[in-house]
Formats: C-alpha cells, sequence, structure tokens
C-alpha cells in the first residue's frame, strides 16, 4: 500500500492501470477513471511522496527522467 511504502522511504511512486495486451492475456477486471486517479495523487502527495505520477497510461519509468534528474 501507499502507507507501507512510505513508511519504507520510498519517495517516487507511479500508479497506472493494467490495460490487456492481447485476447490471449487476463482481460481488464475494472477501468479506473480519470478522476480517481487524480484522488489517489493528491492522496499520495499528501502522506509525504515527492513525486507521483497516476493515470491509466503511467508506466514505472513514466517521465522518469523529470524526477531523476
Amino acid at each position: 500500500t501507499l502507507n507501507d511504502l512510505i513508511h519504507a522511504k520510498v519517495d517516487i511512486v507511479t500508479m497506472g492501470q493494467y490495460l490487456q495486451p492481447t485476447k490471449n492475456h487476463l482481460p481488464v477486471s475494472s477501468f479506473i477513471t480519470p478522476d480517481d486517479f487524480e484522488k489517489y495523487e493528491k492522496y499520495a502527495l499528501n502522506l509525504g511522496f515527492r513525486h507521483v505520477e497516476s493515470g491509466p497510461l503511467v508506466r514505472s519509468s513514466y517521465k522518469a527522467h523529470k524526477h531523476i534528474s
């Protein structure tokens, strides 16, 4: 959880949506709305994360250059 990550001194977090790459992969069980992603981002920032990227197309390296340079 985000609480566990912040207590482990993690300061950058990315949150994205699983998207089924092909019909041979698991289907998406539910879609998270852009509003919910925005709420998650605000929540994470309020917990103390230095950088948060949150959205349906965000991946682990999303805009990494922006946060580590």
